[in-house]
């Protein structure tokens, strides 16, 4: 894997790496490797996985072809203006 420094800005470079790693589950199989899996477990996992990658597509297809309806867009956060302040009277 290579990145290239532009300018010596290293922060670019430093998350153009890391989107790279994520994109290519670097990140994912260090978390599974801190601790021994059993085969069993293993074939279990990835046979879960691929179903799951399965059912995705199948259900990204059916939406493009119409079978199926669209989800509902996400609403964009808004955020609430702050509450006035409350002075106490000393008296």
């Amino acid at each position: 894997m290579q990145v290239i420094v532009r300018d010596n800005n290293v922060d670019q470079a430093l998350r153009v790496l890391k989107k790279k790693m994520q994109r290519e589950g670097v990140f994912r199989e260090m978390k599974q490797r801190r601790s021994y899996e059993k085969p069993s477990e293993r074939k279990t996992r990835e046979k879960s996985e691929a179903v799951r990658r399965a059912r995705k597509l199948a259900r990204k297809k059916a939406i493009r072809e119409g079978l199926l309806p669209a989800p509902p867009k996400k609403k964009p956060f808004e955020r609430k203006p702050p509450l006035p302040e409350v002075k106490e009277r000393v008296g």
